[in-house]
């Protein structure tokens, strides 16, 4: 059973709110009808049997005549009358419904409406006074208000059942309207879950609706760019591994083959322990960029004395430096720098940057490794005399291998995840990473802002460096 058929469609689940909320409707509003409808029908009756009695109130003749005729024949179902005269007696087949009350009103001139018992039944009184002072006094039974009533609330149940139908029909075509372009873009998603890529999902529906679409139209475009990013780095990382193990397995099948022998075969070891030790390191980036990416990467965190830390970083770097004829420079405060940071995940940034710096860096010109307060927290920076960065450059150059696959050819580059590794690790320790295109040096200039205590995992025992400068 698919998900869909657990839990019903959006149109279906509209369709059906929307009848049932006209049904509501419509029962709210036909009972409210329903007792309105009595209440008017009452209403009418009364105000056309009033009117009777002021016309016949105003005719005498046609209301002595009136009270003749029901004398000799009364019907049950007909309207009755009753005479007040001056004198105070009432006379006519209705005389029974006019109390005391009602009959001093009519002497004194002001009009009766009451409901009263006739015969057995309930008949509604409507009274006038005459012109000579005395009253007129008409009763109706209550069954013509009935019959009033019913015939009125026989004309209100077509509406309701029309409205409600025109509710459920409106709710469809809203329901149409707004799955369509929900339906095409599950449709574009589930596409896009099976790896098809160019795809467009049209911004129509309300603003919500195009809103969705066009977020996925933009998932779409950075799907496309991050998998064509992710193409490119693979061929990249095959290319730099090949070139290593096409010259190991060159100089292995020469060894094997006896065609190095002799003097010669401490020279191939080296070059085989270099090509080794290249493949060692490429892996190395790779598995330390996997544990950074990875949720469950822990930090040994602890007071570090970032001072000690960069001069012992700077006796390392100094002999490197040396070795490929760059000025190394070194720039801290000589008094203790603490905070609560990993150590270890430190001294790995510091020696990330410096190899990226070290191998842009031609020969005379300067590589610096500097470290100051910045208030609660600390600045590291990395600058170098190399060739620098551009507008461009600074923009990808936290992604894996985008200064490689741009400079590859033109000058040193490295496997491409160095920089991407140092922005991981800068983010794991809590703090921010920026490039700059242009040091005082020359070249690029790179700056790690760490915070006094980094968001990471319960403490461990401090690092410590083994030397002090």
């Amino acid at each position: 059973m698919t998900i869909a058929a657990r839990h019903g469609s959006l149109r279906g689940s509209l369709v059906l709110l929307t009848t049932t909320v006209a049904a509501v409707a419509v029962v709210l509003t036909g009972l409210f009808a329903w007792r309105v409808i009595r209440t008017n029908a009452e209403a009418q009756e009364r105000d056309q049997l009033s009117r009777q009695a002021e016309v016949m109130a105003r005719t005498p003749p046609l209301a002595s005549w009136m009270l003749d005729r029901q004398q000799r024949i009364a019907g049950p179902d007909e309207i009755q009358l009753a005479l007040v005269r001056p004198s105070g007696e009432v006379a006519g087949p209705a005389a029974a419904v006019v109390d005391d009350q009602q009959r001093e009103a009519l002497l004194a001139g002001q009009d009766v409406s009451a409901t009263a018992r006739l015969d057995g039944r309930t008949v509604l009184v409507e009274g006038t006074p005459t012109a000579t002072g005395g009253g007129l006094v008409l009763t109706q039974p209550m069954n013509a208000v009935a019959q009033a009533t019913d015939r009125m609330r026989g004309g209100l149940v077509l509406p309701l059942v029309l409205g409600l139908v025109g509710a459920a029909l409106a709710g469809a075509l809203l329901a149409r309207r707004l799955t369509r372009p929900l339906v095409s873009a599950a449709r574009t998603a589930h596409r896009l879950s099976e790896g098809e890529r160019g795809l467009t999902v049209p911004a129509e529906g309300p603003t919500e609706v195009a809103e969705l679409a066009g977020a996925l139209n933009t998932l779409d475009a950075a799907l496309a760019h991050s998998e064509g990013r992710q193409r490119d780095f693979l061929l990249s990382v095959s290319h730099e591994i090949r070139t290593p193990l096409t010259t190991a397995r060159g100089y292995a099948e020469a060894l094997a083959d006896e065609v190095i022998t002799g003097g010669e075969v401490p020279e191939a070891g080296r070059i085989l322990r270099s090509e080794i030790e290249r493949l060692e390191r490429f892996v190395g980036d790779l598995l330390a960029l996997a544990r950074l990416e990875a949720d469950d990467f822990r930090l040994d965190t602890g007071e570090t004395d970032l001072d000690a830390l960069l001069a012992e970083a700077a006796d390392a770097w100094a002999v490197r430096c040396a070795r490929h004829e760059v000025d190394f420079r070194l720039e801290r405060p000589g008094v203790p720098l603490t905070i609560t940071t990993d150590g270890f995940r430190v001294r790995q940034l510091v020696d990330g940057l410096a190899e990226n710096a070290l191998r842009v860096t031609p020969a005379g010109k300067p590589l610096v490794l500097a470290l100051r307060a910045d208030g609660a927290g600390a600045l590291l920076e990395v600058r170098d005399g190399g060739p620098g960065l551009t507008h461009d450059d600074i923009a990808v150059a936290f992604e894996r291998g985008a200064l490689t696959d741009r400079y590859r050819g033109v000058r040193a580059v490295g496997s491409g995840l160095g920089l991407a590794i140092a922005h991981r690790l800068t983010a794991r320790l809590g703090g921010t990473i920026t490039a700059e295109g242009r040091a005082r040096e020359g070249g690029a200039c790179f700056t790690v802002c760490l915070p006094p205590h980094p968001d990471a995992g319960p403490p461990a025992a401090p690092y410590i460096p083994r030397t002090s400068r």
